[in-house]
């Protein structure tokens, strides 16, 4: 069985750190993480923004997960949304994971009522658990 291959969404600005988690976790043998570490940094209705929707877009159809790290910007970023929109359009069809970088953190509601598996905290097998137990989205 090929190793499933992770896309992972989250705030560029704000949870860098745990990005950068998810690199040193990328030796895990199980989990292939997929990072766009560029960031847009184009507004999400801008005419610039067709590439880079293009480029995510072709990133995606390779994953086989998305990963939504829920920070505390998280849900007010129409990028974030725009990510996970397209993870359940039927060309890309990725099965959801997410963590909660703080309870507090308000969930993006696209990723409410679809199926989305959710890690109990950031620690590594949790989050792997949640990938493990991740369907596609709906």
């Amino acid at each position: 069985m090929p190793k499933p291959k992770v896309f992972v969404s989250y705030d560029h600005s704000e949870d860098a750190h745990y990005k950068r988690l998810l690199q040193a976790w990328d030796a895990n043998p199980d989990f292939d993480f997929d990072f766009d570490s560029r960031g847009p940094n184009v507004a999400i209705d801008s005419n610039d923004a067709a590439v880079v929707k293009a480029t995510l877009t072709a990133k995606m159809k390779s994953a086989t997960h998305l990963l939504v790290l829920v920070g505390a910007k998280c849900s007010k970023s129409k990028w974030i949304a725009w990510e996970i929109d397209r993870a359940k359009q039927n060309d890309v069809k990725l099965k959801l994971a997410a963590v909660k970088l703080g309870k507090d953190n308000e969930t993006p509601p696209a990723l409410l009522n679809v199926g989305t598996s959710w890690a109990s905290s950031f620690m590594r097998d949790r989050v792997i658990d949640a990938l493990k137990n991740a369907k596609v989205g709906y």
